[in-house]
């Protein structure tokens, strides 16, 4: 396959986003958009010279993509992804992939069943930085890791929602949820606290919370903390950072910048790497070629990391530890009182 024909399905900001990278693609060729606002979709194909269709189904059956990326919230996929790996048709799904983990798990079934390229929206994944902090800790005794997820509040009406955006770790914090399982190990057990401290100020109606912490445990043994808010308009971090007996390690910027001190050295590294970019290359030439290794991060790793979020918003309603599916045959049950 010389060009590889991409469809949009769900054409919002980070559609458009994707859109923009895409055209830096040498092999990439934008050749069809949809979306439920059938205005904006036909906006986007006239700015970028391509077709829109009615709906995804249309867009799927019209013979015009090798490949999609799925756009949509997690609240609107609606079986998009399923329907994609029953045609056969190579896969980039946006992060969250969904809020319903039987949904999300079928949906990997479908996809291992069609022997699609599937790859998910965990762009971060692709940082030089990223990939050097990962092979650093790969034989370190991990202590204690430490993440943050600070800032101000999506504009987007939807995200205000439990039930539509699964609130901002599902949502947001998603990527440095990743990131520690990525670079740091499985999680094991969560214990959380949300609590809504402005945002019925401002959307009485709102649902989520804006104030988070969550404690947990890795499958290694390691301990650590996670905090997210986004009622910080003046202030903003997202950072991970992992401590060891004889090492720090951190991941700030969303990992764009890496810095490492240990007995021999303090460093700090800056990405000039656009993971956009990175990624949709990885994806792109993995569909052209038919190789699924070129992705570090597919459509099952975004499933596994769904599932971390969503226990730990299990976690705080419940008042309760929930342990992971992943973890340690040795716990009992999902979900136990606290000690």
């Amino acid at each position: 396959m010389e060009q590889v024909r991409v469809g949009i399905i769900g054409v919002g900001g980070m559609a458009e986003h994707h859109m923009k990278t895409l055209r830096q693609v040498e092999r990439a060729q934008i050749t069809a958009v949809c979306d439920i606002n059938r205005e904006r979709a036909r906006h986007i194909a006239a700015t970028y010279e391509t077709t829109a269709f009615e709906s995804a189904e249309e867009l799927l059956d019209s013979g015009a993509v090798d490949a999609v990326y799925v756009c949509t919230p997690p609240f609107a996929r609606n079986g998009i992804e399923a329907g994609v790996a029953r045609r056969g048709i190579h896969l980039l799904s946006e992060k969250p992939v969904g809020l319903n983990m039987d949904e999300v798990r079928a949906t990997a079934a479908a996809i291992k069943q069609a022997g699609i390229i599937n790859s998910s929206g965990y762009c971060l994944r692709y940082l030089d930085t990223v990939q050097k902090a990962k092979a650093y800790l790969v034989d370190k005794q991990i202590g204690m890791v430490l993440g943050y997820r600070i800032g101000g509040l999506p504009g987007a009406e939807w995200w205000r929602k439990m039930e539509l955006s699964g609130g901002q770790l599902v949502e947001m914090s998603t990527h440095q949820v990743d990131q520690i399982r990525y670079v740091a190990g499985e999680f094991a057990s969560i214990h959380a606290i949300h609590e809504q401290r402005n945002i019925r100020n401002q959307y009485p109606e709102a649902d989520v919370y804006d104030v988070g912490v969550l404690s947990f445990t890795l499958q290694s043994g390691a301990a650590g903390n996670f905090c997210n808010t986004s009622l910080s308009r003046h202030f903003g971090r997202a950072d991970v950072e992992v401590f060891g007996h004889d090492f720090y390690l951190a991941l700030n910027g969303n990992g764009t910048t890496l810095r490492i001190v240990d007995d021999e050295q303090d460093i700090t590294v800056k990405s000039k790497y656009d993971f956009y970019l990175e990624q949709s290359r990885a994806f792109v030439e993995a569909v052209r070629t038919g190789n699924q290794q070129l992705i570090l991060c597919d459509y099952n790793e975004a499933v596994s990391t769904l599932e971390v979020t969503l226990a730990a918003n299990e976690a705080a309603k419940t008042g309760k530890t929930v342990f992971l599916s992943s973890a340690s045959a040795v716990q009992p049950t999902r979900s136990e009182p606290d000690a």
